[in-house]
């Protein structure tokens, strides 16, 4: 429903500003421009989607190559330990714990649209231990709030689509993406617990994000140490070395198994292919709409605005041009995703406005969709602080993007 809104929004202002400058102005050629948009829009949605239909299959395929070699078992049995304190009113023999686990690998991997399907099950099954069914359990939203917190190991749509808009080195921005999207999940984390009362002290709970932070703090500081050319190539090469080392280790656990490679991935591919077509549709009406939106410049009034607030307080505005993928970032994936796609195109995949609209694309995920999706899809209706915290982890995540890519490309 707000998606809905702010796509008739897109128009209704871009008429109305084209109107105007058509009639005070004398700008002749601005419904012209806004017509062709829609042309050249349509037509690099559907380019965007063809590339990334590809990966899709790629990943997808890949993942089932790991649940059938029992990858995603042994990640289940790593961090159940965890997960059993996060989740104290799940039961221990839950079957929403091997749901949970294979959502936050998707998540983890980047793939969005093949972890909603997980996610899913996930509250379903949780579902199944709530008391009260119309209001939302502690767990379910636990579980929704890391989902919103968006981690992300391997932000491999991203990198896709930095990819077809031309980017030299599309995978520059791993590190500060896995960065952000920690600290927005460490931020969803806190609240929820401190909201619910668990116990972070305990030594299980430290132990386990004790040493995630150890690494992030130590990835950090590393970097930090960097001049700009060497954090670039380290950046490249653990990007690299760490995507083929996933599909090696997917692969060859599975083959020891005995399972058929080949087939699980042909099985997994094809999910993958139907889901990159499903979001064609979507993609092209948000490109759309914010190609009506930039074309009429009513986007450009929109910034300039913003840009003179943070001049007034004597902030750098350099992020400004990016700021429209992170207000949009809660609302709507797929407008986001336009956003960052429409950053892209207008300032360069290698511009430093480009790179930190991919990293505010990465850094956290979409609080009201995933509200919507996975709480409407068992019927709650209240859902308590689910909200809040995730908004909040979506703040965190944003602040750590903009930060992080003046860190790294500024």
């Amino acid at each position: 429903m707000v998606l809905n809104y702010i796509w008739i929004a897109f128009f209704v202002v871009a008429f109305v500003v084209a109107l105007i400058k058509l009639v005070f102005f004398g700008d002749i050629n601005v419904f012209s421009e806004i017509i062709k948009s829609t042309f050249d829009m349509s037509k690099v949605g559907f380019e965007i989607s063809l590339g990334l239909t590809g990966v899709l299959t790629l990943w997808m395929g890949i993942m089932k190559i790991g649940e059938k070699g029992g990858m995603i078992n042994i990640l289940s049995r790593a961090i159940k330990p965890l997960l059993r304190k996060l989740f104290p009113e799940l039961p221990a023999n839950s079957p929403a714990y091997g749901s949970i686990v294979m959502n936050i690998a998707a998540n983890m991997l980047g793939l969005d649209n093949a972890a909603t399907p997980m996610g899913l099950k996930a509250m379903d099954e949780m579902q199944k231990d709530n008391k009260i069914k119309d209001t939302a359990s502690n767990a379910q939203i636990m579980f929704l709030v890391l989902n919103t917190s968006g981690l992300t190991l391997i932000p491999v749509s991203i990198m896709v689509y930095r990819a077809q808009l031309g980017a030299v080195d599309p995978t520059d921005i791993f590190i500060p993406i896995l960065l952000a999207t920690f600290c927005s999940t460490m931020a969803g984390l806190l609240v929820v617990s401190f909201v619910q009362r668990i116990k972070l002290w305990d030594k299980t709970i430290i132990s386990y994000l004790g040493g995630l932070t150890a690494i992030v703090i130590a990835i950090t500081y590393s970097f930090s140490q960097l001049d700009k050319e060497s954090m670039k190539l380290v950046s490249n090469v653990a990007s690299n070395v760490i995507l083929f080392s996933i599909i090696i280790s997917f692969i060859s656990l599975a083959a020891y198994r005995r399972i058929n490679v080949y087939e699980s991935f042909i099985e997994g591919a094809k999910d993958g292919f139907s889901i990159a077509v499903k979001i064609i549709p979507y993609l092209i009406a948000i490109l759309v709409g914010i190609g009506v939106f930039r074309a009429s410049g009513a986007f450009d009034y929109f910034v300039e605005f913003i840009r003179w607030g943070f001049e007034s307080l004597g902030f750098d505005t350099k992020f400004i041009e990016a700021l429209p993928t992170a207000l949009m970032k809660p609302l709507s994936g797929s407008g986001a995703r336009g956003m960052m796609v429409d950053t892209l195109k207008e300032h360069g995949a290698d511009s430093f406005v480009g790179r930190l609209a991919s990293i505010v694309q990465g850094s956290t995920d979409t609080t009201f969709y995933v509200l919507a999706v996975y709480f409407g899809s068992v019927g709650i209706k209240k859902t308590r602080h689910a909200l809040t915290c995730g908004l909040i982890a979506d703040f965190v995540g944003i602040i750590a993007a903009i930060l992080l890519g003046y860190l790294f490309f500024a």
